[in-house]
């Protein structure tokens, strides 16, 4: 039953995965955050709070992924005791199996409906990006591509921070001649490597944020799926 094992296996390993993105959707949806708003079929209201909007089909999905895994431990448990050949216990293989794959089926199916009608608020989502110095690797990497070693480039930036932090500014809003009081390195061109938008695109690589590396990597995704 090895091949019913690893099924059951490959449901668990999928529902793993779609449990983390509920986990995602459920903080994102939520009130502090606020980057999506989700589809009122795919939500509830609460019996006392008028104003709550529950992320139902999420939560659900992430507690389903706990019957799967159970689903998986019934199989292995079933196997574990078996002598060689065929023994009537494998009768009570089919039910955790069929269960499995019906649930990621319908989980799977269920939850891309669910986002495709979501809506996601890219302002928000922009601000928050541009929050918490998430640029200030790049400032770093600015330095270095001035020829300023990385450990140096590294208390220069933290220096910086710190700054901000004590002046209640971001990078982006730094002047000129207020980076220069760190490092006389820094030039005008600093603007555009701090920039949110430059700095995701600059990250190329294999599994980088720039959008066409992205979108390359969902071509790619499509492609496989589509020889399945």
């Amino acid at each position: 039953r090895d091949f019913a094992l690893e099924a059951a296996f490959c449901a668990a390993l999928i529902m793993m995965h779609l449990s983390r993105l509920a986990e995602e959707i459920v903080i994102w949806s939520s009130q502090p955050f606020s980057w999506i708003v989700l589809p009122d079929a795919f939500c509830t209201g609460s019996s006392i709070m008028p104003q709550k909007k529950n992320p139902d089909v999420a939560e659900l999905i992430r507690g389903k992924t706990a019957r799967v895994y159970g689903d998986l431990i019934t199989i292995m448990t079933l196997l574990k005791g078996l002598p060689m050949a065929y023994n009537r216990d494998l009768q009570e293989d089919k039910e955790p199996l069929f269960d499995a794959v019906d649930t990621v089926k319908n989980c799977i199916s269920i939850f891309t409906e669910m986002i495709q009608n979501t809506f996601f608020n890219a302002q928000r989502m922009y601000a928050a990006a541009r929050g918490g110095f998430s640029t200030a690797t790049d400032v770093a990497e600015y330095l270095v591509g001035k020829g300023v070693p990385f450990r140096r480039a590294h208390a220069i930036t933290g220096k910086i921070v710190a700054y901000c932090l004590k002046h209640n500014k971001e990078l982006d809003n730094l002047s000129l001649k207020e980076y220069q009081y760190f490092d006389p390195c820094f030039a005008e061109d600093i603007r555009k490597k701090i920039n949110v938008q430059y700095a995701v695109n600059a990250r190329k690589h294999t599994g980088g944020t720039a959008t066409k590396t992205v979108l390359q990597r969902i071509k790619e995704f499509e492609k496989s799926i589509g020889k399945l």
